[in-house]
């Protein structure tokens, strides 16, 4: 039987660039859409049907207007708010945000009667695979089971996430890989290195790759599991494996720029990553690497999105159509 309540989606994270493609996708649909951002966001959602909140998942008082404005309303959450972070050290910041963030959520869900909390967790957080071995979903998940500060914090809140489940409410969680494609205004560790290439800053690459996926369809892939996810399941939300070779050459074939054919030793990046970081850090922009990006790029990156293609018609668009437009966004938005 259909509920005859009014439906509001109540939307963490709606500023960031998973967020702010699922806010769209939700507005195409004639969704009501409570979006919360940070107080000082520049890039905010806008739009028929959508309403801005101002608040932080770390400061659960500053989130009690958003449910409350939804009393009596049939609410579904979807949690994006979250740090991803390549750091190799460790950063409160980063732990207060993905996991007593996403425990501040939980909380209020409980409270408040939420019908359905969609959490937005990472691949990350799922225990690596020995090379050759495909990695599928689990259904427990252990901070020290997998490796840093990222990866142990998306575990530890997916695990909240599947307990709050357990005690007899309503939840998913989605696991994205690593997002790429247009709309981020932030500084994305692919989007920067798009930049950083088409304006000429790199003279040289580092081996490996991972597994990329065009936000556009990992936000189609959140909001189909709103309506199709089973309740306590797990969705791996990937897109194809490249090297960082592959998406240069690919960027080469796009904007004409300069083709890259070196490569430097692992070991020597290896070596000299610390020091990136530390000069990054001083310019206060985001390491291209780390030592624990480079730990990941070397790492198993081969996902299984099987169950997310026929439980939620999950799809994924081809790598080479996914830059092609986001080189075209950075372009219109100024930004190369």
């Amino acid at each position: 039987m259909m509920s005859d309540k009014k439906r509001v989606y109540i939307l963490t994270g709606a500023a960031g660039h998973l967020g702010g493609a699922v806010a769209k996708i939700l507005q195409e649909n004639g969704e009501t859409v409570y979006a919360l951002c940070l107080s000082g966001e520049k890039h905010v959602p806008e739009g028929l049907g959508l309403r801005v909140f101002y608040g932080d998942v770390t400061d659960i008082g500053s989130l009690d207007k958003i449910f409350e404005r939804g009393a009596g309303a049939e609410l579904i959450v979807v949690h994006c708010a979250g740090i991803v972070s390549i750091s190799s050290g460790f950063d409160e910041k980063v732990y207060d945000v993905n996991v007593n963030g996403t425990k501040n959520v939980i909380a209020l869900c409980e409270r408040h009667g939420v019908k359905k909390l969609i959490y937005v967790s990472s691949v990350h957080a799922i225990p690596e695979k020995p090379e050759g071995e495909t990695i599928t979903e689990v259904n427990v998940f252990d901070p020290d089971g997998v490796t840093g500060l990222y990866a142990k914090t998306k575990a530890e809140a997916s695990q909240c996430v599947l307990d709050y489940a357990k005690r007899g409410n309503f939840a998913c969680v989605v696991h994205p890989s690593g997002l790429v494609g247009p709309g981020d205004y932030g500084r994305g560790h692919i989007t920067q290195l798009i930049i950083d290439y088409y304006k000429g800053r790199l003279a040289s690459l580092v081996k490996g790759g991972y597994d990329f996926a065009d936000v556009r369809d990992v936000a189609a892939g959140v909001v189909s599991c709103c309506e199709r996810g089973a309740c306590g399941e797990c969705y791996i939300l990937s897109g194809s494996y490249r090297t960082i070779v592959e998406i240069i050459g690919i960027l080469h074939k796009i904007t004409g720029k300069k083709e890259i054919k070196r490569t430097l030793p692992r070991w020597f990046v290896s070596a000299t990553a610390p020091l990136s970081e530390l000069y990054y850090k001083i310019l206060r922009q985001p390491p291209l690497f780390t030592s624990y990006s480079i730990f990941t790029l070397r790492q198993n990156a081969r996902f299984n999105r099987e169950k997310a293609t026929n439980e939620l018609g999950y799809a994924s668009r081809p790598i080479e159509e996914t830059l092609s437009d986001t080189v075209d966004w950075l372009k219109e938005h100024g930004r190369i």
